[in-house]
């Protein structure tokens, strides 16, 4: 089977990319198809990195007779491409050699299907997604995504979009292959090292699918409470739902405060609020701009041209003029080495590690203390004085 656009494909009304947020917010997706769909320049790279992936998991595995004159001038056209990166190359041989792994690892030759739609509407109605990559074989069950992007880690487990594609696989093949466990496992090479992966046994899969029933109904339906949380980051509805505003300056309910000074409580609190607002207004600032932009009015507010740059019309000629004129050329360039995360993203993050951070020349230095969530993976800090660093060790110790 040949290549399909992923730009192109159809999309479900509860879709499995969508899942996380529609499981919390039932109304959310009949909400959303009341809005015009975007693509942010994030996301066309996202689906350029996903089709060239594809191209080479197809050509590394042998599903499609390309030859291989055929294969380097399509790769070459997806690097000449404006969506192109310099470490995506790197990144989708990364997704490649995972997958190639997997396979090798097997017995016998499993079963591979790559960018196959499988049948959701068992669990979701009218529900149907594309899985990236499907592996089965010795009662094993693969689901393989691959992720290019770096904002925000997705993690495998308990992912409710692989889950779903889980799903869908066991439907069609479970006729066909016994299936006992299922691994999903999604490559996300910008955010880990090594691809984030989770497993669990296929009835435990299948329980999960049937507890979901009821919601997916209910989302269908448009029905339920809207609920705010982190799932809120990639609906279309960020910016102007009223639930999401409301609860972001709901901390006005609470004044005025009886003490003269809040508590390192309440200034918990409101961080955890406030982190949300500065990111949704934020949003809803370029949101407003957009509609100012169409000739929409958005009373008090205006748009106009921010800060500019200059250009040489014709450097060249430029700097001709200048040297002609007894400038030194030596003046009129800059030259400098590039950084240590520059230079990952050039040679890729393997040749990187390899070359320079295995062989000591790549010093890694901590950042600045920052504030974050209590369940954020990194090591707490403190500046706090320890009684030992302040009396010394006790004695007899």
């Amino acid at each position: 089977m040949s290549q399909i656009a992923h730009a192109e494909r159809a999309h479900a009304l509860l879709s499995a990319s969508g899942a996380h947020r529609w499981l919390h917010c039932t109304p959310s997706a009949r909400l959303e198809a009341t809005l015009p769909d975007t693509t942010s320049s994030a996301a066309q790279k996202g689906t350029h990195a996903h089709e060239m992936a594809e191209l080479k998991l197809r050509k590394v595995l042998g599903i499609d007779p390309l030859t291989a004159r055929k294969y380097n001038t399509a790769l070459k056209k997806m690097k000449e491409n404006e969506l192109y990166e310099v470490d995506m190359d790197a990144n989708t041989d990364l997704y490649v050699e995972y997958i190639q792994a997997l396979v090798h690892a097997f017995p016998s030759p499993p079963y591979i299907a790559v960018e196959r739609r499988v049948d959701l509407t068992a669990y979701v109605p009218e529900a149907f997604g594309t899985s990236d990559c499907i592996i089965i074989g010795s009662k094993q069950l693969h689901i393989v995504d691959y992720k290019n992007g770096q904002g925000v880690p997705v993690p495998a487990d308990n992912n409710p979009q692989m889950m779903l594609y889980a799903l869908g696989a066991l439907r069609a093949y479970s006729l066909l292959y016994e299936i006992e466990t299922v691994h999903v496992a999604i490559v996300q090479p910008k955010v880990w090292d090594q691809p984030s992966v989770w497993s669990l046994p296929a009835s435990e899969l299948l329980a999960w699918g049937e507890s979901i029933k009821p919601i997916a109904q209910q989302a269908f339906n448009g029905e339920g409470e809207f609920v705010v949380g982190e799932h809120c980051g990639f609906c279309r509805a960020r910016d102007t739902c009223r639930a999401r505003v409301e609860q972001f300056f709901s901390a006005a309910e609470k004044a005025p405060m009886k003490p003269p000074l809040i508590g390192l409580d309440e200034v918990a609190e409101i961080l955890k609020k406030g982190d949300g607002i500065v990111k949704w207004f934020n949003s809803l600032k370029e949101s407003a701009l957009a509609e100012v932009l169409k000739g929409r009015d958005v009373p008090g507010w205006k748009a106009v041209h921010g800060r500019g740059g200059r250009d040489f019309v014709n450097i060249d000629a430029a700097f001709a003029h200048l040297q002609a004129n007894g400038i030194d050329e030596a003046l009129l360039y800059d030259r400098k080495p590039i950084t240590a995360a520059a230079a990952e993203k050039v040679l890729s993050k393997k040749t990187y590690t390899e070359l320079l951070e295995e062989q000591g020349h790549v010093i890694k230095k901590s950042g600045a203390p920052t504030l974050a969530p209590a369940d954020d993976p990194r090591e707490s800090i403190s500046n706090a004085i320890s009684p030992e660093q302040a009396f010394g060790t006790p004695m007899g110790t």
